[in-house]
Formats: C-alpha cells, sequence, structure tokens
C-alpha cells in the first residue's frame, strides 16, 4: 500500500505542477485568482478550492479504482464514509495548502494515506513544488525521496528544552476560532524559540519528521489533513495525538505532533493553556 500511495502520489503532483500555470499563469502575473470559474469557495469565502483540486482527486480516485478497487476512498472534495469502515479505506487530500497554491507560494503538498479501523498504516506527502516524496508504513519507518535522488530515513530533533523548541501551526477559516487560535499563539510565542505558519499540515508534520520543526499543533484539522502527514511524524519517532477518526473540523479537536524530547513539557503547557480542548468552528 506504501508503494501504490507513492506511485499516485507522484502521479497527481505532476499534474498539479502542471495545471498551476496553465490555470493561474506564471508567478508574479497578477492573476491569483485565476478565471472566474477556476475557484469556488467551501466553508468560508476564504476557504477556497480550485478547479485543479478537483481535476487531481478524480485522477487519485481513477488510479486507486485501478489498482485498489475494492477499497474505500475518503476524500475532501468528493467525500466518502468518514470514520471506521469495513478494510481499507483511502484518505485523499488532492492539494493540502490550497491557498499557498492559488497564490503560487511554494508550500502545498498531495497527501493520500491508507488506513484500517480508522488507523493510517501507509502514507505519502508529496512536496509539489519541492518535489520532494515523504512516506511511511506502519512499523517499518518514513523516508524521504528528493528531487535530486537523494534518500533520507527520517528521525524528529533530539531536542529536550521546550524553550528552544521551534513550533508550527496553522489557522481556521472561522472568526471565532481564529480568535481563540490568536490568544494561544499570544500565551505559547513567549516560551519557545519561535513559530512558523506554513500553511499546510501535511507538510508541517513532515517537517516534523525531517526536524525542521521540532512540533506541529493545530485545531480543526479533518482526517485528510493528518491521515498520512501524521503516520510519517510517527515513524521518525514523534509523539503524537490525533482526533478521532471521523472527527470533522467543525469539532476543533487539536492535533500535536512532536519530537519526544520535548513532548511531555509540550503536553504540560499545552494543558495550563487549555489548547487542548477543543476549538469549535
Amino acid at each position: 500500500m506504501r508503494g501504490v500511495a507513492v506511485r499516485i502520489g507522484v502521479s497527481a503532483a505532476a499534474h498539479v505542477r502542471t495545471r498551476r500555470p496553465e490555470v493561474f499563469g506564471a508567478v508574479g502575473s497578477g492573476r491569483p485568482g485565476g478565471p472566474a470559474d477556476a475557484v469556488v469557495t467551501k466553508s468560508t469565502p476564504t476557504d477556497p478550492v480550485t478547479v485543479v483540486d478537483t481535476e487531481t482527486e478524480e485522477l487519485i480516485r481513477g488510479l486507486l479504482a485501478r489498482w485498489r478497487p475494492a477499497d474505500a476512498i475518503l476524500g475532501e472534495e468528493g467525500g466518502g464514509a468518514a470514520g471506521r469502515v469495513e478494510g481499507v479505506q483511502w484518505i485523499v487530500d488532492p492539494i493540502d495548502g490550497t491557498v499557498n497554491f492559488l497564490y503560487g507560494i511554494p508550500a502545498f503538498a498531495v497527501s493520500i494515506a491508507a488506513q484500517v479501523d480508522g488507523v493510517s498504516v501507509a502514507g505519502v506527502v508529496v512536496d509539489v513544488a519541492a518535489g520532494a516524496v515523504y512516506s511511511a508504513a506502519r512499523g517499518r519507518g518514513a523516508t524521504l525521496h528528493e528531487a535530486d535522488g537523494a534518500v533520507h530515513s527520517l528521525r524528529c530533533n533530539p531536542i529536550t528544552d521546550l524553550s528552544m523548541a521551534l513550533l508550527a501551526t496553522g489557522f481556521g477559516y472561522s472568526r471565532d476560532r481564529r480568535v481563540r487560535q490568536g490568544e494561544l499563539i499570544g500565551a505559547v510565542l513567549p516560551r519557545v524559540r519561535d513559530i512558523r505558519r506554513i500553511g499546510s499540515a501535511a507538510l508541517d508534520l513532515c517537517m516534523v519528521a525531517t526536524g525542521r520543526v521540532d512540533a506541529h499543533f493545530e485545531h480543526g484539522l479533518s482526517p485528510w489533513d493528518w491521515a498520512a502527514g501524521a503516520l510519517i511524524a510517527t515513524e521518525a519517532g514523534a509523539v503524537v495525538r490525533l482526533p478521532a477518526p471521523d472527527s470533522t473540523s467543525e469539532s476543533g479537536a487539536v492535533t500535536v505532533a512532536s519530537a519526544p524530547g520535548i513532548a511531555a513539557e509540550l503536553d504540560a503547557m499545552f494543558e495550563e493553556l487549555g489548547a487542548l480542548a477543543p476549538i469549535p468552528g
């Protein structure tokens, strides 16, 4: 299943990479919105979905139907059965980081995971702009294949001091959730090295695995946001806290992945600040 995920993820990323300039023009062309029919909105006016999102999910579903015809699929755009289902279910995010994709910011990814009983057992996150392929299988480790052919086994940073930790996070689309998230950022920031907001939860989780950040936390992720990235982080040694498999973004449950040496201290800080409680959207 890891091999299937990688092959499909690489094909989907190639499609996304080709289609962005075709639909939205070259970066710097002044066309972040693209043609009038290229972008619609979902939960709020600031939550976009593009024609390339829907095309890419259709491509992924078609390849899965060919190679894994008996398996269920849950996709961000096309839906499916949430939570636990019989047998294998594939969790698909065709473009994680759609706002970045829309604006030409090179931080968006294809994320595909296979789950059994709501637990990820194989997955891939492809950094489309960098051409980097992160993958993992449960119990078999996590790997990064870079565009130049270099291959790395992944491990989290050996950090033990939270005050020196670099944290990644993201924000929801609803005003009320953002207000509370902003309050938490203000409380966390003086107690860590710094905070980064990349704009793709899947890539944030992979950065925990590579040691490019020491932890990631975010409220209101859906399964397609974390299904592959959280497995990759776990297989790189991260301590991971996930929402329930049937949790939706509206419930506002928190996702946390951190290097093991700061996990207890980070958890205690979040408990003190009330950051482990859901922030409904």
